[in-house]
This record gives C-alpha cells, structure tokens and sequence, in this order.
C-alpha cells in the first residue's frame, strides 16, 4: 500500500473507532490518608559520592499509581499507535533520588534516565522484565532504555542504595496515572467488556471488570 493511503487508511480506522462505539473511562482513585512508613538510610554517610543531605521519596501519594487495560481490540491499539505519541517517560536523578518514582510506558517504549545531580549515579535492574545497568554518568548526561514487554521493573543506583523507583510497562497503550488529586481518564476505547488494572508501589494490586458502553466514571479507592 502506498504511503499517502495507508495514511489515509490509518486515519479512516482512527475515526471509525472514535465515531461510531468509542468512549471514554475516566474517575478518581483514592488512597489511605495514613501513607505507610516509609524506611529512611542514609547508605553512605560522609562518602564522596553523596550529598550532604537528599530527597526521600514520599509513601503513598496517589499519582504514583498506574492503571491499564488488560487486553484491548486490535482495531483500537492501531488507532492508538496512530495518535501523536505521547512524551518519552522521564525517571530523572534529582536530590540524590529518582523523580518520579514511578513511570508507565508502554511494551516496546523507551524511558529517560537523565542524571540532575552534581554528582555521578548509577541505574540498573535485575527485574526479570528487563535487565540493565547504565553505569555511572555524571550531572548533564542522558541515557535512555528500551522496554520490550510488560512487567514491572524495579530500578536501582548501585552508588546510594536507598534510591529506588519503578517502570511499569503495560501490555497496550489503554494505560495512565491519576493527577495530584487521583483524577484519571484513559484513551478512547470502543465498547466492550474489559479488565481494569490498579497498581501502586505501597498498596496491592486489585482489578476491576468494566463495561462499557458508553462514557463512563468510576469511583476507585485503597
């Protein structure tokens, strides 16, 4: 297929999706107002290498949960792979702590890891979703990996142990992570049957069956 029609083919599926049966999930997600306590280390107490004071990420905040849909039509991931892309994920290195600490992207996207510090740090992960080690890099450089599929990926600094973040790669694009007050909406999707996932670094993971037939807000909570 030539390139101008496959565009227009592209174009065509994207407003059949959206027209004719799309619609859009959207809520809140809530969270316990008492976060769980969370495990201060300072690993390297007077060490070159660390700063005389640094970040603790907080327990518990609502934005650092990720929901996604489990499985979605093919016909509504290529509408999606259509839309213009979103951002690359950022998981910086800032106050000798990895900011945010939790990510999402999508299997077969990609995840800056820029280093903020006037000092050197490492990143790495054993998770069996995707190993890496990045090596150390100093303030100003940049490096980036590439997530394959999805899992969750736990990432380190072999430098200060008491960093630590997240990557979680969803099977599909239908994924997101609610704002500051727990609002969330995921993409267009057609109607049908779904399974909803909510995950959180502190609080376990539940699941929730959605029909959906046309917009629609649900009320999650912890």
């Amino acid at each position: 297929m030539k390139p101008l029609l496959r565009l227009l083919a592209i174009a065509s599926l994207a407003a059949t999706v959206r027209a004719s049966d799309a619609a859009v999930l959207r809520g809140t997600l809530a969270v316990p107002a008492a976060p769980p306590a969370a495990h201060h280390m300072n690993a390297y107490p007077g060490h070159a290498d660390a700063m005389p004071s640094h970040t603790m990420a907080p327990r518990g905040a609502v934005n650092d949960a990720v929901l996604w849909i489990e499985r979605i039509p093919a016909a509504a991931e290529s509408a999606l792979a259509a839309a213009p892309a979103p951002a690359r994920p950022k998981l910086a290195q800032k106050d000798q702590c990895f900011m945010p600490r939790v990510v999402s992207v999508a299997a077969g996207g990609s995840v800056d890891f820029p280093n903020q510090d006037p000092i050197y740090h490492n990143v790495f992960s054993v998770s069996t979703t995707r190993r890496f080690d990045l090596g150390k890099y100093p303030k100003g450089k940049s490096r980036s990996v590439l997530f394959p599929k999805p899992g969750i990926v736990n990432v380190y600094c072999d430098i200060h142990s008491d960093m630590a973040a997240f990557v979680i790669v969803t099977p599909n694009r239908a994924y997101t992570q609610p704002n500051a007050d727990g609002e969330w909406a995921m993409p267009d999707l057609p109607a049908g049957r779904y399974v909803l996932h909510v995950w959180h670094p502190d609080f376990a993971e539940f699941t929730r069956d959605v029909e959906l037939s046309a917009d629609r807000k649900l009320a999650l909570s912890y």
